[in-house]
C-alpha cells in the first residue's frame, strides 16, 4: 500500500503540477504589487477613487446592495488578466516564436482529432456495402 502511494507521489505530473503550484503562488504576489501598486493608483488617479465599492450603492429594506462592490472585483479582475498576459504570456510567446524563427521550427498544423475520427468513420462507412445486401463465402443471397 505504501508502495502504490510512493510511486503515486514519484510520478512526474504530480511533481509538476506541485511545482506549478508553488510557482503559481510565489507569481501571485508580484501580479498583485503591480496591479495594487501600479495600475490601481494610476485608476484611482484618473477617477478619483482607488476602488468603486461605493458606486451604485442602493438602500433596499434596510440592506445595502453594493453593486460597486461587484465593479471593483471586475475592474480587479480585469487588471490582474491584463498584467499577466502583457507581462507574462505575450513576451514569452514573442520569445518562443523568435527561438523557433532562429532554429528553422515552422509551427505544424496539427489536425483536430475529432475531425480525423469523424473522417475516419466517413471512410469506413463508405468502405461497407450497401444496407440489405449480404455477402457471404458462397455468393449472393436473394
Amino acid at each position: 500500500m505504501l508502495k502504490g502511494f510512493k510511486d503515486f507521489i514519484m510520478k512526474g505530473n504530480v511533481l509538476d503540477l506541485a511545482v506549478a503550484v508553488i510557482i503559481g503562488a510565489a507569481f501571485t504576489t508580484v501580479v498583485n504589487a503591480l496591479v495594487n501598486s501600479v495600475l490601481m493608483p494610476f485608476i484611482s488617479g484618473l477617477v478619483g477613487s482607488p476602488n468603486f465599492d461605493s458606486f451604485a450603492a442602493v438602500n433596499f429594506n434596510g440592506n445595502q446592495i453594493q453593486f460597486g462592490v461587484l465593479l471593483t472585483a471586475v475592474v480587479n479582475f480585469l487588471l490582474v488578466a491584463a498584467a499577466v498576459y502583457f507581462v507574462i504570456v505575450l513576451p514569452m510567446n514573442k520569445m518562443i516564436e523568435r527561438r523557433n524563427r532562429r532554429l528553422g521550427i515552422t509551427p505544424e498544423e496539427s489536425a483536430d482529432p475529432q475531425v480525423m475520427l469523424l473522417t475516419e468513420i466517413r471512410d469506413a462507412l463508405t468502405a461497407q456495402p450497401p444496407h440489405g445486401t449480404v455477402q457471404s463465402p458462397g455468393g449472393p443471397k436473394h
